[in-house]
């Protein structure tokens, strides 16, 4: 009886955090179709907000410079963040493995306005020019202890003798590299890659502080045209970046799947073969 009490507590909970979490979305998709120019009340269904966000340049404009950031940043925080784990992962004694996780977390538990002013104050003081070099440093850098997270727990989970049996074979570090370890690492090495591209897509706190004259994100630009005033082609705009959130939440999940099938096969051969 108590745990048929707790189960239906526990779906009234997830439901009424559903609600909370996915109705605002739902009433912006909803008013996006709307031929008014507020949200106070729906006119009739249209798409009149879609057309002029198609021959709107500037706002083309902003979402490739996003796109831009979002794919060069976790692109190379990706490639850094992995070898960073590796290095983490090879530390011998715990003691020195712990500090540089903590170092590693510095940006994740900092406030991010914290971030964007240490970021504005360095590239002052070295004399860059803010715009897209300044936006691009930053994305990497608060994007690299993400998919080091990612990385570790799957370097943790392989066991080390299948480097030493590599090694025993004759393969040379570049094979075991390449053949074992990265293999092993792929599925975190995906999840970092798409939390980086999403962390990157939607960050405002930091963007913000970063960004120059002639050079802006989706997220300043959105936050820019809010504070002048509610346009549905905003509403238009976002439900174009929600559903591209959907598309890009399916591929990972196709790709996550795609891998675990491939490591069944894989240890079900092995077992044939043992």
């Amino acid at each position: 009886m108590k745990k048929q009490h707790t189960g239906w507590l526990g779906k009234v909970y997830l439901a009424l955090v559903l609600v909370i979490l996915y109705l605002p979305i739902f009433y912006l998709v909803y008013y996006s179709f709307s031929s008014g120019k507020t949200m106070e009340k729906f006119g009739h269904f249209s798409l009149v907000h879609y057309r002029v966000l198609a021959t709107d340049t500037r706002m083309i404009q902003i979402v490739i410079n996003t796109a831009i950031i979002a794919l060069l940043s976790s692109l190379i925080a990706t490639v850094i963040g992995t070898l960073g784990a590796l290095v983490i992962k090879r530390v011998r004694f715990r003691q020195q493995r712990q500090v540089l996780l903590s170092l590693n977390n510095v940006l994740m538990v900092s406030p991010d306005v914290l971030i964007g002013a240490s970021f504005l104050i360095f590239f002052t003081v070295i004399g860059l020019r803010l715009g897209f070099v300044s936006v691009l440093l930053s994305h990497i850098a608060f994007s690299i202890p993400i998919v080091v997270l990612m990385v570790l727990p799957k370097l943790n989970e392989m066991s080390p003798t299948l480097a030493d049996a590599a090694a025993d074979l004759g393969a040379t570090p570049w094979q075991s590299l390449s053949r074992v370890t990265l293999p092993a690492m792929t599925p975190g090495i995906l999840v970092g890659y798409f939390m980086a591209f999403t962390y990157s897509l939607d960050d405002f706190a930091v963007t913000f502080f970063v960004t120059g004259n002639g050079f802006t994100t989706l997220s300043v630009e959105i936050y820019s045209r809010a504070r002048q005033g509610i346009n549905l082609e905003i509403n238009a705009l976002s439900t174009v970046v929600f559903l591209l959130s959907l598309a890009l939440v399916a591929g990972y999940y196709f790709l996550s799947s795609r891998a675990g099938r491939r490591n069944r096969v894989m240890t079900v051969k092995e077992g044939d073969v043992q």
